[in-house]
């Protein structure tokens, strides 16, 4: 019985990546200001997740003390996803979500700081695979590089993503995942509502049905099954094993962008899977 409950809590967590994942030729295929599209994906999904939450009759309270910090997760997870889809425009599906994909690494430095737990050297190995995989992906790291300065905004982009991930584990055991996301679009939507005065938005006229499918499928299920995992799965085996998430998002831009990587792309690629495979197992054990 414990050995289905595993497999299945790990088969919902790759889920999630698989939707998520989605976010990679997304961004690359909307052609608004990053702002102003990630303004409409918040307040689409929050829109989508308020209904949910009634539906289900999720209380929307929260205590006092936690505000700051759910606010505080919001304003993470805007960061986050304003500067990874700037280091997609810049570069292309497998560059950017795979410079993204050092925030396992991030994580397993923070999670022992933040959140006192003990830290394992194993994920010291399985980090260094993935920073070896995003070696291959970008042998070059000079500055006049537009693929290093991608890179360069993924990996503050992945700060962001850890810090928010660990905040928000501390929440997830009193609240709802899918209030806790709700709030979180929230704090995006208003911290972004300037943008759509201040730069074009008639895209949105054209684009509107993928912007929902990004705030469906990739934010508003994706994303709370993820904060969801956090039950099952301490951040940073959460955060290792959704490093398939490249390998799903190069799939889906080989399939619908044409974009074909090259032969260190998918040597990275490989090493990452590798720490996905190498973290199921353990945390299995």
């Amino acid at each position: 019985m414990q050995t289905k409950q595993h497999i299945r809590n790990l088969l919902e967590l790759n889920f999630a990546m698989l939707l998520i994942s989605t976010s990679g030729a997304l961004g690359r295929y909307i052609d608004m200001p990053v702002p102003v599209t990630i303004c409409f994906r918040a307040i689409l999904a929050g829109v989508l997740l308020f209904i949910f939450c009634k539906w289900k009759k999720i209380s929307f309270k929260i205590a006092s003390k936690d505000r700051v910090t759910i606010i505080t997760g919001g304003v993470l997870m805007g960061v986050h996803w304003v500067t990874y889809f700037y280091a997609l425009k810049l570069s292309n599906v497998a560059i950017g979500m795979l410079s993204l994909f050092t925030y396992p690494v991030i994580t397993s430095f923070l999670e022992p700081i933040l959140l006192k737990t003990k830290f394992q050297k194993m994920h010291l190995v399985l980090g260094a695979l993935v920073l070896l995989g995003i070696y291959f992906l970008v042998p070059d790291f000079s500055f006049e590089n537009t693929y290093a300065k991608a890179v360069g905004i993924g990996i503050f982009s992945a700060f962001c993503y850890a810090l928010r991930n660990l905040i928000m584990k501390t929440k997830v055991d009193t609240y709802h995942g899918s209030m806790l996301m709700w709030y979180q679009l929230v704090v995006i939507a208003i911290l972004l509502l300037p943008s759509i005065f201040l730069l074009n938005p008639t895209g949105i006229i054209d684009q509107w049905h993928w912007v929902l499918v990004l705030a469906l499928v990739t934010t508003a299920i994706g994303h709370t099954l993820f904060l969801v995992s956090f039950k099952q799965f301490s951040a940073t085996t959460a955060s290792i094993i959704s490093s398939i998430q490249p390998v799903y998002g190069i799939i889906i831009g080989i399939i619908f962008l044409k974009e074909i990587p090259i032969w260190t792309t998918l040597v990275g690629g490989s090493l990452i899977l590798m720490a996905v495979v190498i973290e199921s197992v353990r945390s299995y054990k």
